[in-house]
């Protein structure tokens, strides 16, 4: 592995977008029709995210149902969903996610602290128990794609069989997101965009290069 491959630096925000958001200005009646359920930014506008998938509208009408069951009627409390998805957007160095989940984390209770320290993993000081199994799970899962059997039954103690399920489908659907993101160089919407990575520690290097590390 390379220095340059091993250290690498998160080029979605530093350059322009391979997939440029969809103008309004641009949007037919089936584009409006899709993106009319979506909540706009303060600003009025649409997240990029969505005016950039969307111009794959038909795996994008599928793509919103699931993705909002996940995010707003999933099993799992808010909490745990965020530190789910903040961990999971340091292992893929994920800028966008990160961004765009941070206010969402601070809305459900997570501290700047904590969310500065989901970069340092779930073996930093600090964390609950329950919390840090959280952040190993999303470690496991990047990293193996597995959550190992002590991780399962130690969730097991205090998640259902639906939540447990929810965990790994979570983890992996906000996978499939940094993936779209970080391949297209989607950029931070203005306001979104000083919310920045924590800087990679070893466990998120070693997870983004697939390395069985210490992820």
């Amino acid at each position: 592995m390379t220095d340059e491959h091993r250290h690498r630096p998160d080029r979605a925000a530093a350059t322009a977008p391979r997939l440029a958001p969809l103008p309004e200005d641009g949007w037919d009646a089936s584009t409006q029709e899709l993106l009319a359920p979506i909540p706009r930014d303060a600003d009025g506008h649409l997240a990029n995210v969505f005016t950039t998938l969307v111009r794959h509208p038909g795996l994008f009408r599928h793509f919103l149902p699931f993705g909002s069951h996940l995010l707003r009627d999933g099993r799992l409390s808010d909490r745990t969903r965020e530190l789910l998805i903040l961990r999971t957007a340091c292992n893929t160095r994920a800028g966008y996610e990160w961004g765009r989940h941070v206010p969402l984390a601070r809305a459900v209770g997570v501290s700047d602290e904590e969310i500065q320290r989901i970069g340092a993993g779930p073996d930093a000081q600090g964390w609950t128990a329950a919390d840090a199994r959280l952040l190993r799970a999303a470690d496991e899962l990047h990293r193996d794609a597995r959550l190992a059997a002590a991780t399962w039954s130690a969730l097991a103690a205090d998640h259902d069989e639906a939540q447990l399920i929810e965990i790994t489908m979570l983890v992996g659907q906000y996978h499939m997101v940094a993936f779209f993101l970080n391949s297209a160089g989607t950029r931070l919407e203005p306001g979104y965009d000083k919310e920045t990575l924590p800087a990679p520690t070893p466990a998120c290097e070693d997870g983004a290069e697939g390395v069985h590390g210490d992820a």
